[in-house]
């Protein structure tokens, strides 16, 4: 077994036992929770919020619970997973769900909500789930008041709570108080957050006296200390405990009481945070527990400690959901270094470019070997030149689908594919590779549009709530710096509001630039560009580019790494240039590291596309014969030479 000694340099920081499940917010603010529509889905789970928003803040987080074996299950894991969380004790139950809370945001003070949590899979966690080997592998155990409200988690926690004594690790209680949870509400008021209960009092003040740090609202200092004055109840929870002790006064901040309780509110030493518009108070105080441990884990003082936790808590406030609300590390220093001018974080241009930045998937494409077959008006125009009905394209590109498996697997790259699919034609493709974990582009630009046109009208925001999350944004724009002022405001303006829907959306963007072919282009042309929308404060996940010039890439490396260093990279197009001149192009970019790839198309599919519209060629000759192609490339992007 550890020894306390151990402590400080155990493989993780702090082990979550508790509630994860699925949170399903409303999207109609201030409508009543009858009148809804749609809902956004988000981890939920104050067990899972903390362990999501703790790895987020740097910390080595595991969670300790169990999940469904059933979509919303695998949700809850990845999702943790994502952010960082150590998922090896996050079991799967074969008989439970996973489980549901509904919400609601009616105004700033009612937030009516609906937990579906019967007999659900976090609430059959066990003592078989874990050894006292992991509990003894971290520095902290948190575990929140829900469970101990049946027989089976309060045998379970205590069992935790037994194993974190003998191993030196820290116990943490987050009172986390539900009444209905505790079977003292209706299942409707899932909103009440104070019932009177003798029993709940002596459940939580039975574990009390094993606890190093307790945490909770005023309501919740109540039920553990079995009064309804707070410094009564506090009193008779120091009675029991010298653990530290959070008190968190909502929008007033948080005192922290270490020894003796003063004998009034008054007297006691008040941590104050900032003040932000208030969206939605749900989920506050995982965020700010979150925060805390950022400070107290570490070791780092009291007043510190609770400026990352009210921070984090005005942050979550402010914004839709809880765990995908909360900030990273880089996020928060931000905000904390100039927190008072900052009112309304959900509007600062920086600090919503850093939380984008933390909440993009995480997936490492060190290189992409992109096949591109979004092409619409060429394929159409190739089908009416051979006599063929469009139709046949939707089929077409399902079988480039199977050329880029193929040539994929032969060249060794089967992690690191890439397409681009447009919705017009291929919508059956698009549909077949979501979910693989192939990195994905869709178009949304009108063919050929000049000045740029979004295909489907204006209103990109509505139609991006249909794409799925990993789908890429692509946007191609013919522009070029020297453009008639008109030409290029109308372009500008189009590729903000894109931007700005993209942010709101989640999805990542790329911005494709060809210099149109009317105007005469040279080395600066792409920088000037690029630097012309980062000047309007656009900032793209990716970029598309032609294939440069080495003096070009070296003023694109300097040029991106600087004025942002969290961009993905640059991937290559191939305006339909024959392999050969592909590779000549492709020995350029060697050595860049913001070079990550290429996005070809008809150089690989052209030729046989257009034999098999004619019915020249049967599914396996055009297979085979694009499969050859993209797997020439991806050989000739192995064997880059620069020079």
């Amino acid at each position: 077994m550890s020894k306390p000694s151990d402590v400080e340099h155990r493989p993780l920081d702090l082990i979550c036992l508790g509630r994860a499940a699925v949170d399903l917010y409303s999207e109609q603010v201030g409508s009543r929770l009858e009148d809804v529509s749609s809902f956004a889905k988000y981890l939920g789970g104050s067990s899972g919020n903390i362990a999501y928003g703790t790895a987020r803040l740097g910390l080595k987080s595991a969670m300790l619970t169990r999940v469904g074996d059933e979509h919303m299950g695998r949700f809850v894991r990845e999702e943790l997973a994502r952010a960082g969380v150590d998922v090896s004790h996050v079991v799967t139950d074969p008989d439970r769900l996973t489980g549901l809370v509904i919400l609601g945001l009616k105004d700033r003070d009612t937030f009516p909500l609906i937990f579906y949590r019967h007999e659900c899979a976090d609430m059959a966690v066990s003592v078989e789930d874990f050894s006292p080997e992991f509990i003894a592998s971290s520095r902290a155990l948190l575990i929140t008041g829900t469970h101990f409200s049946t027989a089976q988690t309060f045998e379970t926690s205590r069992t935790a709570m037994r194993y974190a004594r003998e191993a030196g690790t820290r116990v943490i209680l987050d009172i986390d108080y539900r009444p209905v949870l505790w079977g003292l509400t209706g299942p409707g008021e899932g909103e009440n957050r104070f019932v009177s209960s003798d029993s709940v009092t002596a459940h939580l003040q039975s574990i009390l006296p094993d606890c190093d740090l307790i945490v909770g609202t005023e309501e919740e200092m109540h039920i553990a200390g079995g009064s309804e004055d707070t410094v009564t109840a506090l009193r008779a929870i120091r009675a029991l405990t010298d653990a530290t002790l959070v008190l968190k006064l909502g929008a007033q901040g948080c005192t922290v009481l270490n020894g003796p309780i003063p004998d009034s509110e008054s007297s006691f030493d008040v941590h104050t945070g900032v003040r932000v518009e208030v969206l939605n108070v749900l989920g506050a105080g995982d965020a700010f527990l979150s925060g805390f441990l950022r400070g107290w884990l570490r070791g780092e003082s009291d007043e510190r400690s609770c400026d990352y936790a009210n921070a984090c808590g005005a942050l979550v406030v402010s914004r839709h959901g809880c765990a995908p609300a909360i900030p990273d590390a880089r996020e928060l220093d931000d905000y904390l270094s100039r927190a008072d001018s900052i009112p309304r974080p959900e509007r600062d241009t920086r600090l919503n470019r850093l939380h984008r930045i933390a909440g993009r998937r995480k997936k490492n494409w060190s290189d992409i070997y992109g096949m591109a077959f979004d092409h619409r008006r060429q394929l159409f125009d190739m089908a009416r030149e051979v006599g063929a009905d469009p139709e046949r394209i939707k089929p077409l590109k399902r079988l480039l689908i199977r050329a880029t498996e193929r040539g994929a697997e032969r060249g060794g790259v089967s992690d690191q594919v890439g397409v681009l699919i447009d919705d017009s034609f291929g919508q059956e493709a698009l549909n077949e590779v979501t979910g693989r974990g192939w990195w994905i582009g869709r178009p949304v630009e009108l063919p050929g549009s000049m000045p740029l046109e979004l295909e489907g009208g204006r209103s990109i925001g509505s139609r991006l709530k249909h794409w799925p999350i990993e789908h890429v944004v692509k946007c191609l724009v013919f522009y070029h710096p020297d453009q008639p002022i008109e030409t290029r405001l109308s372009q500008e303006r189009q590729l903000k509001e894109l931007y700005r829907a993209c942010l709101a959306s989640g999805h990542e963007l790329l911005i494709e630039v060809i210099p149109p072919s009317d105007r005469p282009s040279n080395d600066d042309t792409l920088p000037l560009a690029l630097q012309r929308f980062y000047n309007l404060g656009i900032f793209p996940d990716w970029w598309k580019l032609p294939a440069p010039s080495r003096d070009t890439w070296h003023t694109l490396d300097t040029l991106i790494t600087e004025r942002d260093p969290h961009c993905h990279g640059v991937v290559l197009l191939g305006l339909d240039a024959p392999i050969d001149e592909l590779k000549a192009a492709f020995n350029h970019s060697a050595g860049f590291d913001i070079c990550r790839g290429f996005t070809v198309g008809r150089t690989l599919f052209g030729e046989p596309s257009r034999d098999w519209l004619a019915g020249r060629i049967d599914d396996d000759t055009l297979v085979q014969r694009v499969s050859d192609n993209y797997l020439e490339l991806i050989h000739c992007w192995r064997n880059r030479v620069a020079g």
